[in-house]
Order: C-alpha cells, then structure tokens, then sequence
C-alpha cells in the first residue's frame, strides 16, 4: 500500500512518514496539492490549510481514492467542502500517529471490501442473468419456496426478492452439517435464502419449520414433492441441460456441446474431446441439423 502526504510541514510530513515506514508503509512526501497531481497512490494524507493551495483539486481527481483530510481547525473550506467533494475522513493537529493509523488501515479495509463486494456483485449478475425467468415479483410475499429443476433459477428470484425487499440475504445451505445453527441465528430483521430443502431428511425439515417460525425466508428445492407449509411457486428451466432432476440421453449431450462448441474447436478437435470418431460427428451433425454457417 502507497501512502502520499501531502503536507507544507515538512517536519510533520517527515514524521508521519517515518511512524508509517515502521508499519511497512510505503510512503511519499509532496509539499504542494500541484505537484502530487501527477502522484499515484492508494491513500492521500491531505493538508487542507497549505497557503495559495486548493486541496479540491486533488480530491476532483482522486475521488476513486481513500483520502483523509489533516487539518489545523475545522470550516467550511477545511472539511465540510473537501467531504462534500469526496474525501473519507479528517483528523485535527495536533493528533495521535497510532489514530491516524487506525484510520488508515480502517478505510482501506473499507475501500477492499467494496471492490470485492463490486466485483462479486457483477460475477453473480453474470451467473444468473443466463437464466431466462418470468415471475411478477411485486406480487411474491414471504416466506416462500422455491420449487425448480434448476438450483440457479431459484438463486436468480431470491436476488430478486432481495433487491425487492431492498436487503441482503442470509445464505443457508442445508447440505452443510451447521445449518442448524445458521438458522436459530437469522435475526428478525434479515431474510434467509434456505437452499436444498429436498435434501435433509423428513424429521429434520419439521424442526427446520419449527425453527423458521416468526421469520422471515426464500426456501428452495430440486423435489416438487416435498411439502412445506408455506406458499409456493414452481419455476422450472425448459432447457435440459440444466434440468437437474433427469439425465441427459448420449445424443443429447453431444448435441448441447456441438452446439455450444462448434465455433470454438474444429472437428478434430471437438470430436477427441466427445470420444467419438470425425465420421460419427459428421454424422451426428447431418441427423442433428448442426451444419456450421459459414
């Protein structure tokens, strides 16, 4: 992590710099708001009284960043615009090097997590935005199962409900030997997205309905025969593959994949990959209609 202070006082730059060096900090010392312009860093230490100096410069192009303010009184032109435009948090002189710290290490944290939590956000969208699900959400009360031949179909409608009801969701996997646990901990306010019904045991699923009592849930199953005392809907995906309830037939398997692949391996290669000989895919395009467009 690449810490830039920017700081007139040479003295105090130099010492922070040196308490930050002790952390394993690397560190970079700017005397002016012009000159760290052309800096990069991942957390700006920002003097907001240098004279003839405007710190909003700075934070109008490092807004992406983590920026703590280091102030010698606090206005309107020292913290209340600098926050306004987008720095994270200030500290008064004279202050305490480990608060400083603490802040530092806080708000980077912080700036991780959003980019992970961002970037797990888009890799879910991804995964169940394949599937293709007309439900009225407006019209879906809790709590809810799930029935489906797909497990992503009934993940894509709980995140959904989820955006509906404006909240994150307690995931519980009753395939997991502490699921019990999980859920005597959901608290009143959260909403769980229970996964699996189908696959604990009859006796085990009354004590999960006696436990679920009072709150509120999205349970999911693979098995449109067990019972529940809840209101329901069925969603099933019209696509084979991803029917996880049957088998699919060889030639219907090899149909998917040539499908699928076609464009992305010639035939000799494709066919190795399918076990079988170029003149039995050739065949099995003709039966199939997968001729290639050209």
């Amino acid at each position: 992590m690449k810490i830039i202070i920017v700081e007139n006082e040479l003295y105090l730059a130099q010492s922070i710099a040196s308490k930050l060096s002790q952390k394993n900090f690397e560190t970079e010392i700017f005397s002016s708001v012009t000159d760290a312009l052309s800096s990069d860093g991942d957390i700006y230490l920002l003097s907001t009284t240098i004279p003839g100096q405007s710190p909003l410069k700075l934070i109008e192009k490092f807004k992406d960043k983590v920026i703590i303010l280091i102030v010698n009184y606090i206005n309107n032109d020292t913290v209340v615009k600098p926050l306004e435009m987008g720095a994270k948090d200030y500290i008064v002189k004279p202050f305490i090097i480990e608060e400083l710290i603490r802040k530092i290490e806080h708000y980077y944290r912080h700036k991780q997590l959003e980019e992970q939590n961002s970037f797990y956000q888009e890799l879910i969208d991804n995964i169940v935005n394949e599937m293709e699900v007309n439900v009225d959400i407006s019209s879906i009360k809790l709590p809810l199962v799930i029935y489906t031949n797909y497990q992503r179909v009934a993940d894509k409608i709980a995140l959904e409900i989820a955006k509906k009801y404006k909240t994150t969701l307690k995931f519980i996997d009753l395939q997991q030997d502490n699921w019990r646990s999980k859920v005597k901990s959901i608290g009143e306010a959260q909403v769980a997205y229970i996964s699996r019904v189908d696959k604990i045991k009859k006796e085990d699923r009354e004590k999960l309905y006696d436990y679920l009592k009072g709150k509120s849930f999205i349970l999911s199953s693979l098995d449109a025969s067990v019972e529940t005392p809840y209101e329901n809907i069925i969603l099933n995906s019209n696509n084979k593959m991803y029917d996880q309830n049957n088998i699919l037939t060889i030639n219907e398997y090899v149909q998917y994949i040539v499908k699928k692949f076609q464009y992305q391996y010639p035939d000799t290669e494709l066919s190795k990959r399918l076990g079988i000989s170029r003149k039995s895919l050739w065949e099995k395009r003709r039966k199939f209609e997968l001729f290639k467009k050209k």
